[in-house]
């Protein structure tokens, strides 16, 4: 029972955090415009990975996608990929995990065969957090630094310029979020598996202490001694 419950809530875990992925992934929100210091409040730009947005006081907002893939720096080349990848590799687990499930019956399948299921939907999860915390943290690193060199730039020769500045976006903390989900998720699948009881292996076990017989011409099993 404990097996089929660590299971159950590992899955719904892991499915929380790849549903957090999709959803960080597709936000447009991963730097917003910083306001601080900025006398201009009437124009708002954020950024997510697949579009630039700007939203005016009015109401009015206008999203552009970016038209080119080789105009893009690697770093932010590598984030698309690192969310992709965590994606993917998410949907493959979730979809081991629900087939490795104890409680469900699939023809003839053992449970040595659910238990290796298992330990394979938890490490795709698992990787899959992984890859999901650090395709953030990689956006946010990048931030980080622009954001410095553009206060610098600000100041630089004792004159304020004005320069937009981004800082972190809302779609940040939900990827964080949903990465360490899908961790934790991976991490509970692969603990449900030494609970595993492999009847089988008891089974042959049990048969080869049998002692060795044969069969009489009435078809009687007989030992032999």
């Amino acid at each position: 029972m404990s097996t089929t419950i660590c299971q159950v809530m590992g899955l719904f875990v892991s499915a929380l955090g790849f549903a957090g992925c999709i959803v960080a992934t597709a936000l447009d929100t991963w730097s917003t415009q910083d306001l601080y210091d900025n006398p201009v409040t009437s124009v708002f730009q954020y950024q997510g990975l697949w579009r630039s947005c700007v939203s005016q006081s009015s109401g009015l907002t206008e999203c552009r996608p970016y038209f080119t893939i080789l105009g893009l720096p690697a770093m932010f080349q590598a984030v698309r990929a690192l969310m992709i990848v965590g994606i993917v590799l998410g949907a493959f687990g979730l979809l081991v995990a629900i087939f490795s499930l104890k409680c469900l019956r699939i023809g003839n399948m053992e449970d040595s065969a659910k238990a290796n299921m298992t330990l394979t939907a938890g490490i795709l999860s698992i990787v899959a957090g992984i890859c999901a915390i650090c395709g953030v943290s990689v956006f946010a690193n990048m931030l980080v630094t622009n954001f410095w060199m553009s206060t610098a730039g600000m100041y630089q020769s004792g004159m304020m310029s004005l320069q937009v500045r981004y800082t972190f976006g809302s779609a940040l903390f939900v990827g964080w979020v949903a990465g360490g989900l899908a961790f934790i998720g991976g991490i509970m699948m692969c603990i449900a598996l030494p609970n595993y009881d492999s009847s089988s292996d008891y089974v042959g076990k049990w048969q080869l202490c049998l002692p060795p017989c044969i069969c009489d011409e009435g078809g009687a099993r007989a030992k032999l001694y």
